[in-house]
């Protein structure tokens, strides 16, 4: 059941169970008050009028249609319990309290009913009986006519009250649906803005002032200085391509933090969320924390985003699979894609971006590369590293 339904059961059975825990209970006091001196001929009746308010109120509890039954048969054996021989003759003022608790506290359960409109019918089907078993019960006081107008009134009422409670609750819980999905659209658009003038001027501060120098031939700058902030620049790069988000210390200096031992665990995960921001979804299997010299990770994690940026590019899926195993020498990561697939013989490596970015990348810090894939089956590249 979606969220917005399970929100407007819940406001309606609440109602149920105030309604008619009130009704029942007013019901209860306008029959016993007027009837002190005879309780006992009456007690049947009663009671059973309390097991109704407390179904009413387990109604209101537990949301289900098994206690809405449960208490709509209390209601009708108290009814009943009117017409046991031995019970005092029913009066104009105790006729009137069988009739208010009929008329109010039982047709309460129909908003429980509200939510379905093939639950409606259940609303003429329960209305029956109670008109006969009232009727019946306070016949004896000569109101018929006005018990019988009173029921009809009272259910035609209730009835009209929860339909348009449900349909307002309804179309208020879309409403706000609608209301959460823009603001969602309106967010992402803002977020998306950020993040484009944050790279704008990112680029502005680091590589770009570089390209400037070096378009000049580096004048009036030691060349020393000009190699170190090309070296900045590359780490700098390093980190956005794996999915990196750098924080300005100021303009023109960015938060790199070099390392000897990189966390395979921790920069997985950037990679994962950089391939999610673009619409592929990664999922992870296998090992957890793994540690790799900085330049075998450098080269795994770039290998590894070239696979998942061709799995984007050509595989015509919004999913891939990443399975990371090791062993005392090796580390492996398996990229699987259920995506179109080629045929091996038919397509020249060189042109898949694999010759370079992958194949030639791994083998340069003695690792190698596997590749599997027939049209229509999918793709598989294995990639290893030693450690």
């Amino acid at each position: 059941m979606p969220r917005t339904d399970r929100e407007r059961r819940k406001l309606l059975t609440r109602s149920t169970r105030n309604l008619g825990m009130m009704f029942t209970g007013a019901a209860v006091l306008t029959v016993a008050v007027p009837n002190l001196g005879q309780l006992a001929g009456f007690a049947p009746s009663l009671t059973l009028m309390v097991l109704t308010g407390a179904g009413f109120y387990l109604v209101g509890e537990s949301r289900s249609l098994l206690w809405t039954a449960v208490t709509y048969l209390l209601a009708l054996a108290a009814l009943a319990a009117f017409l046991l021989p031995g019970t005092p003759a029913v009066d104009a003022l105790t006729a009137s309290g069988i009739t208010f608790f009929a008329a109010t506290a039982v047709p309460s359960l129909i908003a429980t009913l509200a939510t379905s409109p093939r639950l409606h019918l259940l609303v003429l089907a329960g209305y029956v009986p109670v008109l006969a078993l009232t009727t019946l019960a306070t016949w004896p006081s000569g109101r018929a006519a006005v018990v019988i107008l009173a029921l009809a009134v009272g259910w035609i009422a209730l009835f009209v009250a929860a339909a348009w409670i449900s349909a307002s609750l309804r179309r208020a819980f879309d409403g706000m649906a609608r209301l959460g999905r823009a603001h969602a659209v309106e967010r992402q658009a803002s977020e998306l803005e950020a993040q484009r003038r944050q790279g704008a001027r990112l680029l502005h501060d680091t590589v770009l002032a570089t390209l400037t120098l070096l378009a000049h031939s580096g004048i009036g700058v030691n060349p020393d200085a000009l190699r170190n902030q090309a070296g900045e620049d590359a780490r700098l790069l390093r980190q956005l391509r794996l999915g990196g988000t750098p924080m300005p210390r100021s303009s023109g200096g960015y938060t790199l933090e070099p390392v000897e031992t990189g966390d395979l665990g921790h920069t997985l995960e950037s990679v994962k969320q950089r391939f999610g921001r673009m619409g592929l979804q990664v999922a992870w299997h296998g090992a957890g924390q793994i540690l790799l010299p900085s330049h075998v990770l450098d080269a795994f994690l770039l290998s590894l985003s070239e696979c998942l940026e061709n799995v984007r590019r050509h595989a015509e899926v919004g999913s891939a699979d990443v399975t990371i195993t090791q062993d005392d020498v090796t580390v492996r990561a398996m990229v699987t894609d259920s995506g179109v697939g080629f045929d091996l013989e038919a397509v020249d490596v060189g042109r898949l971006g694999l010759a370079e970015s992958v194949i030639a990348r791994i083998r340069d810090v003695g690792g190698k590369v596997r590749l599997f894939s027939a049209p229509g089956s999918g793709t598989t590249v294995v990639l290893e590293v030693p450690k």
